[in-house]
């Protein structure tokens, strides 16, 4: 037994027989003390129960025979014993709390280890990339979804900015705020592959210290991006050829479309007309050939057209030729890169269209690899684009047969001198309608005019209208006057349906007698304005429209053409306006042409057009003649000084404008007169007194004749003029024919000069 223990019992002896002998609280107090000397000294319960038995015994307070305390003094010894152990109690029980407690966080701790590994293995688990980012942007954690996905996985984490997937054109990152976000963004993989992500984060505040925090999950939605790339790259391209009606107008839009959506640097097409010339190029894009050097003047940033075709067959070289080549040799909807086989390329070559005449060649800016879904793109993108110039083409062809259809029913090409047609259709895009003009030379140096209007609009009246025009045509070229034709187109009318009721003014124009013949079938009389005057109606000659009753003889009527005077045919949809009085726009017409006379047809034609033409345009088919009778003759007789050139230059300008001579023909013709004027006043005074010089100036049907006359002295050219004497070369080159006349007494100059027909394309007459 040791000392401590042996000592704490002597104590309990001693205190329990002082209790025993005056139990008070003092003495009770003593026991509660012994007890928590017994817990610190480390004595058990069962030693001190033992230890105050014996004690009892000893003293004769127990019964044997039960083994309990006896009588009032046993009493108190019990209550001393509960009193020590009470100490004893409060220990145990604080020890077993602690016990209890410590096992509930034990097995706290158990079940947090758990829940930590179940959110491992489900974070682990997800098909998705999930991530958490701190309130700085850095991703604190990552699964290996994230790693799969990008490239970066949880051995890399944590991932502070600038992220390293982050693309360089990705901009910056949308602002996540507090609420539920989702977006979607181009990162870069660690292999250099570029990527589209799904995005959806959320935020918590962390309890421990406030921070922010954002939880996410990210997913590749690359293809259904690319896929919906090549859908709207798809759209955007049809969407810009839908309009184009021609090749070039579908090439100039389509190879820009098609370059910025595959990311090309230079789109080029290459068209063979035929077998007989080379390839016509379509470039859009700077041009450089595929060769190691690249031409002069390569660079091209327009489509280019026909007409720039001979230039731009210049900046490919041969490899790039011959790539164009094959490729428009292969079957439709196949392309391939180049160089083939290569694990980068540095563009594209395809067939367009099926018919092997043309091949597109696309060159990227760098060399890059080309995916599966960019082979998907090119091939939609290059079918569109066929597709768009295979119906251009079929519409070119359509609309060249039309036109070539249309311009043989409209009427002549090419016109007489002095003449200007106008022709305009109500319903465009068509160039033909149910009015119609012919101005046909007849035999005898006159004009047959015929100036007509179908009933209806469109091209069912332009079926009526090219029937009548070339009856019509036919008549006058047997001779018919206008009486006898309109007669004649009467029977004629009758036998085609929709013909009736057709208008028709026909005449024969006598420019050499200056006279005019006409008869009209109900239609617009035509206008006259003399030079100076007003316009005034030509209402002779008056009938019904054809078809439409059986006269005995239809009327005609003939007036005269004073000189420089403007004659203007025209149908009704020139001066019909709803709303408004038809005598009132005659009046406009007349007061029109009052000042007509000094200006060329062409002019008159289009002042008129301007002053009648309606707010919201013609509703109406228009044709319209103008026809100028050549004026009087010129006569200009001034003394030969220099100091009268200009003044002799402008009258005989002004009186070529009046003769309807073409402006470049009229230009020639003064620098050749003035050469003639110039000469008079240099050299057929010289050294005598001062003479005069006559100008005259004549127009027939189709000539013009200008004669310079003086009475000086004629002096010929030198042996060696110098550098002079260029003059009568001159005169010869600007003039059909030139007669120098000195035989007499004074000198002639006479220069004649043919007028050409006048040309109208469908163009200048539309």
């Amino acid at each position: 037994m040791s000392a401590v223990l042996a000592a704490f019992r002597d104590a309990y002896a001693n205190a329990l027989r002082l209790h025993l002998d005056s139990p008070t609280q003092n003495t009770l107090a003593e026991g509660y003390e012994l007890g928590r000397r017994a817990l610190v000294e480390g004595v058990s319960i069962l030693d001190l129960t033992e230890h105050h038995f014996r004690l009892l015994d000893r003293a004769g307070l127990v019964d044997t025979a039960k083994g309990t305390e006896t009588g009032t003094r046993a009493e108190a010894a019990l209550e001393f014993l509960l009193q020590t152990l009470a100490a004893l109690d409060v220990a145990t029980r604080g020890f077993l709390d602690i016990n209890r407690s410590y096992e509930l966080q034990r097995l706290r701790t158990e079940d947090l280890e758990g829940r930590d590994a179940f959110r491992t293995a489900l974070v682990e688990s997800l098909q998705d990339g999930f991530f958490v980012a701190d309130s700085r942007g850095t991703l604190t954690e990552v699964n290996s979804a994230f790693g799969a996905i990008t490239g970066y996985g949880p051995d890399g984490a944590p991932y502070p900015l600038p992220h390293p997937w982050a693309a360089d054109d990705g901009g910056k990152y949308p602002d996540l705020g507090t609420e539920a976000a989702r977006f979607v963004m181009p990162v870069c993989h660690r292999d250099g592959r570029r990527l589209w992500l799904a995005v959806s984060t959320s935020s918590l505040v962390k309890p421990e210290d406030d921070e922010r925090i954002f939880v996410g999950t990210v997913r590749d939605v690359t293809a259904e991006h690319d896929a919906q790339a090549r859908d709207q790259a798809v759209s955007r391209l049809a969407t810009a050829v839908a309009g184009g009606t021609s090749v070039v107008e579908v090439l100039t839009v389509g190879l820009e479309e098609l370059r910025r959506a595959i990311g090309a640097e230079t789109a080029v097409v290459s068209v063979w007309p035929n077998r007989q010339t080379g390839p016509e190029l379509y470039v859009s894009g700077p041009v450089a050939s595929t060769g190691d050097a690249e031409p002069e003047g390569s660079e091209k940033s327009a489509a280019t057209t026909e007409s720039e075709a001979a230039v731009s067959r210049q900046v490919l070289d041969a490899r790039a030729r011959a790539l164009l080549d094959r490729a428009r040799m292969r079957p439709g909807r196949t392309m391939f890169a180049i160089p083939e086989g290569a694990s980068t390329s540095e563009g594209i070559v395809a067939p367009l269209g099926e018919t092997g005449d043309a091949a597109l060649w696309l060159r990227f800016a760098a060399p890059r690899a080309i995916s599966s879904g960019d082979w998907a793109l090119f091939s939609l993108l290059v079918g569109h684009l066929s597709l768009a110039v295979q119906r251009a083409r079929n519409f070119d062809q359509a609309r060249s047969t039309s036109l070539t259809l249309q311009r043989a029913m409209l009427g002549p090409i090419e016109l007489p001198p002095r003449f200007s047609v106008h022709y305009e259709p109500a319903l465009p895009p068509l160039e033909i309608g149910g009015d119609w003009y012919d101005v046909v030379p007849l035999r005898n140096g006159t004009i047959g005019l015929v100036v007509g209007d179908c009933v209806g609009r469109g091209l069912s009246a332009a079926v009526v209208m090219g029937q009548l025009r070339t009856a019509a045509r036919a008549l006058l070229l047997r001779g018919a006057g206008p009486a006898q034709l309109l007669g004649e187109l009467d029977t004629v009318a009758a036998s085609i349906p929709g013909a009736m009721c057709t208008t028709v003014c026909a005449a024969i124009l006598d420019p050499e007698r200056g006279l005019i013949r006409y008869s009209s079938a109900g239609h617009m009389p035509p206008v006259l304005a003399d030079p100076g005057g007003k316009g005034r109606l030509l209402e002779g000659g008056r009938a019904v429209p054809l078809a439409t009753f059986d006269p005995p003889q239809r009327p005609e009527a003939t007036t005269p053409l004073a000189p420089g005077s403007t004659l203007v045919l025209f149908t009704d949809g020139l001066v019909e306006q709803r709303g408004v009085d038809i005598n009132m726009r005659f009046d406009e017409l007349a007061d029109e042409l009052s000042g007509a006379a000094d200006d060329p047809p062409r002019e008159v034609a289009d002042a008129v057009l301007s002053r009648l033409r309606p707010a919201g345009g013609y509703d109406d088919d228009v044709a319209m003649v103008v026809y100028r009778q050549p004026p009087r003759p010129l006569r200009v007789d001034v003394p030969a000084e220099a100091g009268r050139l200009a003044a002799v230059r402008r009258e005989l300008a002004a009186w070529l404008s009046a003769a309807a001579v073409p402006q470049e023909l009229a230009a020639d013709l003064v620098a050749a007169a003035n050469e003639a004027c110039s000469n008079s006043i240099e050299h057929a005074y010289l050294g005598g007194a001062p003479g005069r010089m006559v100008l005259t100036a004549d127009c027939a049907i189709n000539q013009v004749t200008i004669e310079v006359t003086d009475t000086g002295v004629w002096r010929p050219l030198p042996e060696d003029p110098g550098p002079r004497g260029r003059g009568i070369a001159m005169m010869r080159a600007l003039t059909d024919e030139l007669v120098i006349d000195n035989t007499g007494a004074g000198t002639s100059v006479r220069m004649v000069v043919t007028l050409p027909a006048v040309t109208f394309s469908a163009a200048s007459r539309i």
